[in-house]
């Protein structure tokens, strides 16, 4: 069957300095490269703003935020880039602190173009990132922290290096990020390296009410989700906005897409027409979540049909069922969240996550 893309607008920071660019106005980024104690944001976080008070991202949990676009808006005028502290005992200067009592260095520095020729993130690397963030490609980008050099460097391609040559140890080092998939940013005294890792997948199959909430949540945590279902009155796009539909059969479907370690599968139809095969589809990849909805019962059955069918048991205890965790969910709303708290629990290694005792083959529960 035929498949229908919508897909789903990831916020990117770089992607919204090119439109904002585009508009006309002046823009500005603002990344965390050194934390301490309990950082309120990891190292990597990004804000972007504009001279109009546009303002997306964050480089803190609120405390920061005004004091760096104040430096924003005169970087954006023209002052030099410059690293700010915040935080930790020998930063004691500032009147801006951090309530967690941790500490943040965010680097400041404007886009150059033709409102603020004295920027020096190269606009030209705006595109050349949006680019291949489109096509998932993993993405290190390294930047001088007085601005004068920035490189990008993606998949296997050449580095991209606009405003200059880059020191050979940052090459390897952003060589080696994108090799490994190292996503840990390297601080030298003059460099911060980070890799943008493409955004996690979550495929849901079935297009039913829950999955109408799971879409919308998964999408604002900064998931790249698709709905399967080949029922093509349940999957549309007034039903799924900005949403991307595949109409194929689910194990079709799953088999097309080629789910990475990066990937989370949930079954919702409640239907073993479709979940089945699609469970035993996606239990021959490295996906990192497989989930069913059903009740115990419901998972009892369908942990032996499938094993009558030649799944082995250690492909059974990957499927986690009753789906999401145990929090008392009754409302649509709250399975929802039930299930897209367990998906991020399992990504992140959460104790929560491990402490759950799911089903095992041949369990029986009432």
């Amino acid at each position: 069957m035929s498949s229908s893309a919508s897909p789903a607008k990831l916020s990117c920071p770089f992607a919204l300095a090119q439109e904002w660019l585009a508009q006309g106005r002046e823009v500005a980024f603002a990344t965390v490269v050194g934390t301490g104690g309990r950082s309120p944001r990891p190292l990597g976080s990004i804000m972007v703003m504009d001279d109009s008070g546009r303002v997306e991202g964050s480089v803190s949990g609120g405390c920061v935020e005004a004091d760096v676009m104040s430096i924003a808006k005169e970087v954006m005028s023209g002052a030099p880039p410059c690293v700010r502290s915040y935080g930790g005992e020998e930063v004691g200067l500032w009147s801006v602190g951090l309530a967690c009592g941790g500490r943040l260095d965010v680097f400041v520095e404007a886009v150059r173009s033709p409102r603020s020729p004295d920027g020096t993130f190269p606009a030209e690397l705006l595109s050349w990132i949006t680019d291949r963030r489109t096509k998932g490609e993993p993405l290190a980008i390294g930047m001088a922290f007085d601005g004068s050099r920035h490189a990008v460097l993606a998949g296997e391609g050449p580095l991209f290096c606009p405003d200059g040559e880059v020191p050979s140890a940052i090459v390897s080092i952003m060589t080696e990020r994108v090799t490994t998939g190292a996503v840990s940013p390297a601080i030298t005294p003059d460099w911060f390296v980070q890799l943008l890792m493409p955004a996690p997948r979550l495929l849901i199959v079935g297009a039913v009410h829950i999955a109408q909430v799971l879409a919308a949540m998964a999408t604002n945590a900064g998931y790249d989700v698709t709905i399967i279902d080949p029922r093509t009155s349940l999957a549309t796009p007034e039903r799924f906005p900005g949403v991307r539909l595949v109409d194929d059969w689910p194990d079709e479907a799953l088999s097309a897409a080629r789910p990475d370690r990066m990937t989370a599968i949930v079954t919702l139809t409640h239907d073993s027409k479709l979940d089945d095969p699609a469970l035993t589809e996606a239990l021959k990849g490295p996906a990192f979540y497989i989930g069913a909805l059903g009740s115990r019962g419901t998972q009892a059955s369908r942990l032996e049909r499938l094993r009558e069918a030649g799944v082995s048991e250690v492909s059974l205890q990957r499927i986690r069922g009753p789906v999401g965790l145990p929090i008392g969910a009754v409302d649509v709303e709250e399975i929802a969240i039930s299930i897209m708290a367990d998906i991020v629990a399992v990504r992140r290694g959460a104790p929560l996550a491990k402490s759950i005792s799911w089903w095992s083959p041949g369990q029986v529960k009432a």
